[in-house]
């Protein structure tokens, strides 16, 4: 549990005047300025590591952010993307700032820069998009948000059991029995199950690496097209989320004991779509159980066991299938040099090359 890392990042897209970057919490000496200078949509990850205390391989020419404290860096960063929304009243004594050329974009730079500087740590990563599904934790991550609902048939579910956030929420015209309205909805009880692991594991705030998370919501983008940005839902649905953005928020910030920064970009739609690769909660445990177990426990033999059966198998079914002109590889690799992150390496970069 030592040297646990977390990494809070909120990025909703389409702020109050546009595109914006608002940074709801941070300590005190995250020095944010106050001034509406723009800062490009592809230097958000250089901005988070930056309020993280790492470098970056270009200088940020960007007035926003005052140079930081030699001795502090935050314990956590937030941020959190809503897609599809173009107003929000969030608090006037935040930071705002116009962000220009919104393209897509991943905090892998940072979630690289926290394992290497920290390796020695067991570091927690967290990126979710629910509304694709999609799911990227490493280290205490998979033990702490092991049962967190991640697709949206279990976190559909999870509205219905106890702790939901429903019985809370004023929902006026919105309804659980519309898909868009439930996308919205399940979107909400992540970010306050998220914040209710935290609380509950107040341990990981203590140890001095730096903690990651992301999140991407679409469910203001689908409310959007199914409904208009005037209709009621559209209108009961941003009051929802900028008080649960809040109340996330201020959780975060107690947790990390006020050495947190949660930022908020607002973005009315990506210029360009985000693709990018992820880690399903399946193959993450799967990678777990080594560092849970170690490699010599019985819950490793009995894996590796099976995995060499299901290899075995699949390779004859492929090899089958193609009348013997088929050629399987497997790749072992204890650990890769650098992090493994969702982009894709080659199989020369692989310790050794097994041919069935």
């Amino acid at each position: 549990m030592n040297g646990a890392s977390v990494f809070v990042t909120l990025a909703v897209l389409a702020g109050v005047f546009g595109d914006q970057l608002t940074v709801l919490r941070s300590p005190q000496y995250v020095n944010f300025r106050s001034g509406k200078w723009p800062l490009a949509g592809e230097k958000i990850p250089d901005l988070v590591a930056l309020t993280m205390g790492f470098s970056v391989r270009e200088d940020l020419d960007w007035p926003g952010l005052a140079a930081g404290s030699l001795f502090q860096r935050p314990r956590a960063n937030a941020l959190i993307a809503v897609r599809g929304i173009d107003s929000l009243d969030l608090p006037s004594n935040v930071s705002s700032y116009p962000l220009e050329n919104t393209v897509p974009f991943t905090l892998d730079s940072v979630a690289n820069s926290i394992h290497t500087l920290f390796a020695e740590s067991t570091p927690v990563v967290l990126q979710l998009a629910p509304s694709e599904e999609r799911l990227y934790m490493m280290g205490m991550a998979n033990t702490v948000f092991e049962d967190l609902p991640v697709t949206l048939q279990q976190i559909r579910t999870r509205l219905s059991q106890e702790g939901s956030v429903l019985p809370s929420l004023p929902l006026n015209s919105l309804s659980r029995n519309n898909e868009a309205d439930l996308l919205f909805l399940s979107e909400i009880q992540v970010l306050h199950d998220i914040s209710a692991l935290l609380m509950r594991h107040k341990h990981l705030a203590k140890d001095q690496a730096p903690d990651l998370f992301s999140l991407e919501l679409a469910g203001m983008e689908e409310l959007a097209r199914r409904y208009g940005t005037d209709s009621p839902q559209f209108q009961d649905a941003r009051e929802i989320l900028v008080a649960a953005l809040q109340k996330f928020a201020d959780d975060v910030f107690g947790v990390y004991g006020s050495n947190a920064v949660v930022e908020v970009v607002t973005v009315k739609a990506f210029e360009t779509p985000l693709t990018r690769k992820s880690r399903s909660i399946l193959e993450a445990k799967q990678i777990e159980l080594a560092r849970r177990y170690g490699t010599d426990s019985p819950q490793f033999q009995d894996a590796r066991e099976i995995l060499v059966a299901a290899l075995q198998k699949f390779a004859d079914d492929v090899f089958g299938v193609y009348g013997s002109n088929a050629v399987v590889e497997v790749v072992t690799v204890k650990a890769f040099e650098t992090p493994l992150t969702r982009k894709s390496r080659s199989i020369l970069e692989a310790k050794q090359i097994v041919s069935f």
